[in-house]
């Protein structure tokens, strides 16, 4: 039987032991929207960390680290810009922990359908 009272609140998985940390609003990310960009070592751990936000699946695929690795709020802001977010969401292959955090705090982008 579960002790977890109804008003806890529920603690989404990126990984095993890794709670998914969301941004607050959408706003507050405003990160860097084209060129390249070089995730440290942190959140990308592959020798070549540049990402050319030109090429699509180069940004889906720096996003999709990013929102699995991201342990403090400002790396999500330095990283992530929210309208691109939003375009992108449908198609960022994502954990089901995160998926569920983000959609939870920001029902918009569960709404999104590709275009």
């Amino acid at each position: 039987m579960s002790t977890r009272a109804l008003d806890d609140p529920v603690v989404h998985l990126a990984r095993p032991h890794r709670p998914v940390l969301v941004a607050g609003t959408l706003a507050e990310l405003t990160g860097p929207t084209r060129g390249l960009v070089e995730l440290p070592l942190r959140l990308w751990w592959h020798p070549h960390r540049a990402f050319d936000l030109g090429e699509h699946t180069m940004l889906l695929w720096m996003y999709e680290n990013v929102l699995r690795e991201a342990i403090r709020i400002d790396e999500l802001r330095a990283h992530l810009d929210g309208p691109t977010l939003v375009r992108v969401w449908p198609e960022l292959n994502l954990p089901r922990g995160v998926r569920a955090a983000w959609e939870a705090r920001h029902p918009g982008l569960r709404r999104r359908t590709p275009a």
